[in-house]
């Protein structure tokens, strides 16, 4: 299978290598794909890693104590049809929440909900935040793994809006359900989203608004990175996206949503995992004081030229 067109990318301390590997050994159909070491960035030495889980890609980087995670992006695992067998989902579902709750932290407990038959939400050992569920043979089908995107305090009932614009920058995409809190559920004001999920070029995500207090918004330890052909492609998602020029670095931006984004061209990930070490360094002092990336630039650094 190709690489897809947006990966997650998450942001570790120290851990990203062990906490790809503990990914793997949850869920299924999933591998660690390719390591890399990234030498004399602002954080030291960072290592880079590429992991499938349940056939999606992932990335993750261990560049220090920076940015922590937190329940504002979290991650929701359908254990229903196609994905499992119906007879065997309910232990699946079980054996997974407690890998993950081995030194986590429950948000809501494993246990039945109106919306589903098995569901709970947990924050890992690592800090990142899990939705696993039952689902019915009914619903439309979707990924087994959506990233989901929680607004919360300035950016409550702005997940519509947001789903709408991110439909509006990516030209292959479609909206899917949308389920809208109904009058009596204060502080969630009737009409704001309660779930939606849509695609955008091959990853579907998931939506929600919530009034209650969290404490916590989006930041940069979970990232979505873009694969951008060509430099025009780059620069037009770039354009698009990019609403906080201080937060502009090495490829990633901020959107108006406070959602981070990396824009980045294909080349520039085949050049990370079959150039030589010294490519690979050249590449990475070419790249780290750049706002967008440039391609040619990249290219020349690769070159040794």
């Amino acid at each position: 299978m190709d690489t897809q067109k947006i990966t997650p990318h998450l942001w570790f301390d120290t851990e990203a290598v062990e906490a790809a590997e503990f990914y793997c050994s949850v869920f299924p159909d999933s591998k660690v794909t390719h390591v890399s070491t990234l030498h004399d960035t602002p954080s030291g030495d960072c290592d880079l890693v590429s992991f499938r889980l349940w056939g999606q890609d992932f990335m993750a980087i261990s560049a220090g104590p920076v940015f922590r995670f937190n329940p504002s992006v979290s991650f929701i695992v359908d254990y229903g049809p196609p994905h499992v067998d119906p007879a065997g989902a309910r232990e699946r579902i079980d054996v997974a929440w407690e890998r993950l709750a081995e030194g986590g932290t429950v948000l809501m407990p494993l246990d039945k909900y109106p919306f589903s038959e098995r569901y709970g939400w947990i924050q890992d050992r690592y800090g990142l935040s899990w939705q696993l569920m039952l689902t019915g043979p009914d619903g439309d089908p979707r990924p087994p793994i959506l990233p989901s995107l929680l607004f919360v305090g300035d950016r409550y009932g702005q997940a519509e809006e947001a789903v709408g614009f991110y439909l509006s920058v990516f030209g292959d995409s479609e909206q899917g359900t949308v389920a809208r809190y109904p009058g009596g559920m204060e502080p969630d004001r009737e009409g704001a989203l309660m779930f939606g999920d849509f695609r955008i070029l091959d990853r579907w995500f998931a939506a929600m608004d919530s009034a209650h207090e969290h404490g916590f918004t989006f930041n940069e330890a979970v990232s979505f990175m873009v694969d951008c052909a060509d430099q025009a492609e780059l620069d037009g998602y770039w354009a698009k996206l990019s609403a906080v020029p201080e937060a502009e670095q090495c490829g990633w931006l901020k959107d108006r949503f406070g959602v981070s984004w990396q824009i980045s061209p294909t080349e520039l990930g085949t050049m990370m995992r079959d150039g030589s070490r010294e490519q690979v360094d050249r590449v990475t002092r070419a790249f780290l004081p750049m706002k967008k990336l440039d391609l040619e630039a990249i290219r020349r650094a690769y070159r040794g030229e």
